[in-house]
């Protein structure tokens, strides 16, 4: 008999369950630490902003009222803060920075030399540019008691003034923005929320020769560039996956599916008939489904927005705004993708307890009541982005916190949603005979997803004053929220249902989701740091965000592999797998999980790259496919899971033949659309690293790309297309399918 290692301990499901504890409770420990120093290292709001003469730009109550109708008229999803938003308008903070330094080498080319900026000859501009470093680098500093701008600077801010306050109020037709809704006196305090970014994205940290904002964004005009400590974490950041990647896949196959001889896999669930709460899920289904396809379809609307922004497409911009659209598409993508979960846990639960609820009538009440949410907060984010709560747009209407936009009524409305819905799934899964690591996780997972939408809510009364700390919260919703709890529900549910298939052993199951559940748990937590380091906190988020990132999906896509392969023995063996469509998914989700969180995510999310390619089109190629491969495509699974339970129970005929058809054109479309966004993402970096980026964002960076734009048709119409499909076969199966014979 062979000696035990102390590597076999480890990946023991004793070892790895340790593990996975060990880990979990460093990061957090860790990430509460961080946390805690927040108000220390966040660029201050100056309480006046001053002239050298003596002249008050603005307060630090302009700053935070701007802020206010920022959020309100959801610019955030027009254009992008710190890079950070939609990327259809400009990068506000950018443009105050280069219009800034633009006036300045006119301003002191004439002081110095009695010439504009563009008279100048090159010897003359080199001393202009070190006299404009000086004005901005050594001569403005960003201070909590008061902030005193050089006369030239304070004329600087008086002229980005009068251009923004132009800009929206009688909007921008070029980049889409149709204006006429933002007053005159509400477009000035924004100006002062927009210089208050800029000053945080010029001035120097004290103690350091960096600005607040780590030197980004890159701007040639102030020699202003990335620092070799991104270049450095990159280079160790690629060492660490690539070393690490090969040791999960050697840990995979040399301890997580090596098989024992004597190891047999589960026999596949069996569906006699429906318990009366599953019955009640037979509602949700379409309703998911629906939304799916009205995401998809506006999703295509504002691609042919973004590619021919002063066009209107059957609909007017003055009755549905661009802005107004897009919140649209990320927040009913939120929405679906969550209910579709709510589905799948509320489907399950009864199986692993095997009994049902006391009050199956329950499961209607939630229905109704993220009903209420769905469609109240749709029409909040309407009105309140449009003007029409000028008064209630913080409670009933668009909080403007791009993926975060619904009223803070609908906030809380969802998070009890979320915390019933927990409720009804362990008040079934505690009564089980039988408690195991795959159940906990699901249980646990659950709760959380239900809790940490919270940390985005904070205060719950009134928006947070500074950007900074409000934007720190916000990942932790979107990053924390989707790339941690997500996928350790994700994680669990993947391991309940390739057991439960019968295509994966309950042994196999359980180690590899504890594996996953120790690399999410190790990469995920401090992986949200790769989105902080050029919004204003400090140079180690770099490395901490750098190195913690793309890992986790990798177990989980062997596990599938694995899974597959079962799946054909089976299949060649002629053995039939009644859940065949929602393995489908599941595999897809997990590759595709890996392409976009995996791959993707790698290639953004180095220091360097992310630099210059922050707030691009090359963010799109991550986003999409992550969102849809790793959770997206798991609410699918969910829906079909649910209506071929349906089927099974009543008798119902089932064929495959659309589903497939469905999964294979949505999943192409999909693939494809990374095609033209990364080409076009990547033309945007090489402009914001050759010429800055504030040309990046210029409309005349993406006019030469408008074939690539175009060629979007193709996946968007394929993507389109398949979710009709889904659409009207579940439909079609669950409430139309006839007995089978």
């Amino acid at each position: 008999m062979e000696k035990e290692t102390l590597l076999d301990r480890f990946m023991s499901r004793k070892g790895l369950y340790t593990g996975f504890w060990i880990i979990a409770l460093l990061m957090v420990t860790v990430l509460i630490y961080y946390t805690a120093n927040l108000q220390k290292e966040v660029p201050p709001i100056p309480q006046t902003v001053k002239s050298a003469s003596g002249e008050v730009l603005y307060t630090y109550d302009d700053v935070v009222e701007g802020k206010g109708y920022f959020q309100q008229f959801d610019l955030m999803d027009w254009g992008t803060m710190l890079g950070m938003g939609a990327y259809m308008g400009p990068d506000f903070t950018t443009d105050f920075l280069h219009y800034r330094a633009e006036y300045l080498y006119d301003f002191y080319g004439q002081e110095l030399y009695g010439k504009a900026a563009g008279a100048l000859t090159a010897v003359e501009r080199g001393a202009v540019k070190e006299r404009v470093k000086q004005d901005v680098r050594e001569q403005t500093r960003l201070l909590e008691a008061g902030t005193v701008l050089t006369d030239a600077s304070a004329s600087a801010f008086r002229k980005n003034k009068a251009y923004l306050t132009d800009l929206l109020v009688n909007g921008d037709p070029e980049r889409a923005f149709t204006g006429g809704i933002i007053l005159k006196e509400e477009a000035e305090k924004i100006a002062a929320f927009v210089d208050w970014g800029q000053l945080a994205a010029s001035s120097v940290r004290p103690g350091t020769d960096r600005t607040w904002t780590n030197n980004w964004p890159p701007e040639p005009l102030l020699d202003q560039d990335v620092t070799f400590v991104a270049h450095k974490v990159s280079l160790w950041e690629l060492l660490v996956l690539w070393t690490m990647t090969i040791v999960v896949i050697y840990l995979a196959y040399e301890y997580l599916f090596k098989k024992d001889p004597h190891e047999k896999l589960e026999p596949a669930i069996k569906v006699n008939s429906l318990f009366g709460s599953q019955r009640k899920l037979l509602k949700y289904i379409p309703i998911v489904a629906a939304l799916f396809v009205v995401q998809l379809i506006i999703g295509g609307y504002i691609a042919h927005l973004y590619t021919e922004p002063t066009k209107d497409f059957l609909i007017s911009q003055e009755l549905l705004p661009f802005n107004v659209l897009r919140s649209a598409h990320t927040q009913i993508a939120i929405l679906w993708v969550a209910v579709g979960w709510l589905v799948g846990g509320l489907l399950i639960a009864p199986w692993i307890a095997n009994r049902d609820h006391k009050y199956p009538w329950l499961v209607d009440v939630l229905w109704i009541a993220l009903l209420v949410v769905a469609v109240g907060s749709l029409i909040g984010l309407y009105m309140g982005a449009t003007g029409q709560m000028r008064e209630t747009w913080f409670w009933l209407g668009n909080e403007g916190r791009e993926l975060l936009n619904l009223g803070r009524v609908w906030d809380i409305g969802l998070v009890i949603g979320l915390v019933f819905w927990f409720l009804l799934i362990i008040s079934l899964i505690r009564k089980a005979s039988t408690n195991n690591p795959i159940v906990s996780t699901i249980i646990w997972s659950a709760f959380a997803i239900a809790t940490l939408y919270i940390a985005g809510m904070m205060p719950i009364h009134q928006i947070f004053p500074n950007y900074t700390v409000d934007d720190y919260y916000r990942w932790w919703v979107i990053h924390l929220w989707v790339e941690l709890t997500f996928e350790l529900f994700a994680a669990g549910v993947i391991a309940f249902f390739t057991v439960s298939l019968g295509l994966i052993s309950h042994k196999v199951a359980v180690r590899t989701m504890l594996f996953e559940l120790l690399l999410i748990m190790m990469s995920g937590t401090l992986g949200v740091g790769h989105h902080y380091w050029w919004q204003g906190l400090d140079e180690y988020w770099i490395a901490v965000g750098g190195i913690f990132s793309a890992l986790e999906p990798l177990p989980l896509a062997l596990m599938i592999v694995e899974a597959m392969k079962n799946a054909r023995e089976q299949r060649l063996g002629g053995h039939k797998n009644a859940f065949s469509v929602s393995f489908m998914w599941i595999a897809g989700s997990a590759i595709l999980n890996w392409i976009g969180a995996g791959f993707f995510g790698m290639l953004i999310n180095l220091p360097t790259i992310n630099y210059y390619s922050h707030g691009t089109y090359l963010i799109m190629p991550h986003g999409h496919v992550a969102l849809l491969g790793a959770f997206g495509y798991i609410s699918i699974a969910f829906l079909y899971m649910a209506s071929r339970t349906n089927s099974l129970a009543k008798g119902l005929a089932w064929d495959d033949k659309l589903s497939k058809y469905g999964f294979w054109i949505l999943t192409i479309g999909t693939l494809l659309f990374t095609i033209p966004t990364y080409i076009i993402g990547m033309e945007q970096t090489r402009i914001a690293h050759d010429m800055g980026y504030f040309y990046s964002r210029v409309r005349e960076a993406v006019e030469p790309m408008k074939t690539w734009m175009w060629l979007r048709l193709i996946p968007d119409s394929m993507m389109i297309l398949g979710g009709v499909i889904i659409l009207y076969d579940l439909v079609m199966k669950t409430y139309l399918a006839k007995k089978s014979t």
